[in-house]
């Protein structure tokens, strides 16, 4: 990978893993999940929006009309479901462990892909890495299935873990040919008209302070908008397969964000839950023999390229 390849690496890397600090700081400082996740979907949105309306010359929304109920599907599971309920985890939750938790997406889609017919062969390596993940995740929800809330927001990770695996599913089968920057526009925009309404009825009664809004604009304009054009631009460099590794960098940003800015404990089962999930993740997400490597991506790879479901 050429060096400006490891430079949009890295920014992926910690944009994609700084979400659930921001989600946190937005949550503990009064702000509703509807006005949270309305910020940063309209925010995402009207950053995007010129760029999409600027790149629908080539027949992009009419692309989109064409598709309109997968790309509605996967809004519903990529945005409109997980981001209310990831933010609504996070009142019970740390950052870092929400952050922790979504990295069991790989394990889970290999599973649901499973169900979902799915050819290709698990063999004994995959078969240990999904073992080994879902200890993981044992070991890191177990102490938190109590009656304080805490068990409630298991159950909503687990949901936006199922959202999160079902969605590039449908980009894959059903919007493969829809270019992503108009896609993800569509996407937020849709999620923003859907929460504006709760938003209202749940805006809060004094101005949040600097920190709160801080984060609410780096989640729309940083970690949302910012984030999928680094990610379109590192999947043109680097191509889908080696772009996507970040994703295993995700949750180890995730977490040390949490200690370092929030003060959140680094036990001991956090460590392992750590070590047993991204194991388990690159263990299950092998492939039976190595591929070759991406060919060179052409010039309208990163357009064409789906949402990817790691866009927190």
């Amino acid at each position: 990978m050429s060096r400006r390849g490891w430079v949009l690496f890295a920014l992926m890397s910690v944009l994609w893993g700084i979400p659930y600090l921001m989600i946190k700081v937005a949550v503990e400082g009064g702000v509703s999940v509807p006005v949270l996740v309305f910020a940063r979907t309209a925010l995402g949105a009207l950053v995007l929006l010129p760029l999409a309306i600027w790149g629908s010359s080539g027949g992009g929304l009419g692309t989109l009309r064409r598709h309109w109920k997968p790309i509605v599907a996967f809004a519903a599971l990529e945005i409109l479901g997980p981001w209310a309920l990831l933010s609504d985890a996070e009142r019970h939750l740390s950052s870092s462990m929400t952050g922790l938790l979504i990295a069991a997406v790989p394990i889970a889609g290999v599973v649901i892909g499973r169900l979902a017919g799915d050819a290709e062969r698990l063999g004994p390596l995959r078969w240990l890495g999904l073992l080994t993940g879902l200890a993981g995740v044992a070991v890191l929800a177990a102490p938190h299935l109590t009656g304080d809330g805490s068990a409630w927001a298991i159950g909503e990770m687990a949901l936006v873990v199922l959202g999160y695996s079902i969605a590039p599913m449908i980009a894959a089968r059903r919007l493969g040919d829809v270019p992503g920057v108009q896609m993800t526009t569509a996407c937020l925009l849709l999620a923003a008209l859907v929460y504006a309404a709760p938003a209202a009825a749940t805006w809060p009664a004094e101005m949040p302070d600097g920190t709160v809004l801080a984060a609410l604009a780096g989640l729309g304009v940083v970690c949302t908008a910012l984030a999928f054009l680094v990610f379109f631009a590192l999947i043109r460099e680097a191509g889908t397969s080696r772009a996507m590794v970040f994703t295993y960098v995700n949750p180890a940003v995730a977490v040390t964000a949490g200690v370092l800015f929030l003060d959140e404990p680094l036990s001991g089962t956090i460590l392992a839950a750590f070590a047993l999930i991204l194991g388990g993740s690159v263990l299950a997400t092998v492939r039976a023999r190595t591929d070759k490597e991406d060919p060179a991506p052409g010039p309208d790879a990163a357009a064409d390229a789906p949402v990817s479901a790691e866009s927190r």
